[in-house]
């Protein structure tokens, strides 16, 4: 079980958001607990996509040396799609050729999300020489 933070900085009145997650809103509410951010902010569907903080990086910092995971801003996109994808696999939905066709997607979103991370890795390395 694991509680993440990215590292987008999305303006916010004065501040830098950002976002923290985790694999059970326990974990999450735990942890926001521990660094100081109020459970009523906690962001839950149907006004969010996931379950999550947005957290300023100052609480972002926080979160990181309690133990939160550091990932790019493609994390949530991928946790989100990773939880769908094992949802569908799940599945007993009696029409599977819907059901694999939403895998097949999921896997691709997983796929270009790994290829892009790749990318700016080989483009970081690239710079250094």
């Amino acid at each position: 079980m694991s509680v993440f933070v990215d590292d987008v900085r999305i303006p916010y009145r004065r501040m830098l958001m950002c976002h923290m997650w985790a694999d059970t809103e326990a974990e999450l509410l735990d942890m926001a607990d521990k660094i100081g951010v109020p459970r009523k902010w906690i962001q839950t569907p149907p006004k969010a996509s996931w379950v999550h903080f947005d957290i300023c990086v100052s609480k972002r910092s926080l979160a990181v040396k309690a133990g939160a995971i550091q990932t790019d801003k493609y994390g949530p996109v991928e946790f989100t799609t990773i939880r769908r994808l094992n949802a569908l696999k799940a599945s007993d939905d009696a029409d599977k050729a819907k059901v694999q066709d939403r895998i097949k997607r999921h896997e691709d979103k997983l796929a270009t999300i790994k290829e892009i991370r790749e990318s700016k890795l080989r483009g970081q390395q690239a710079s250094l020489f």
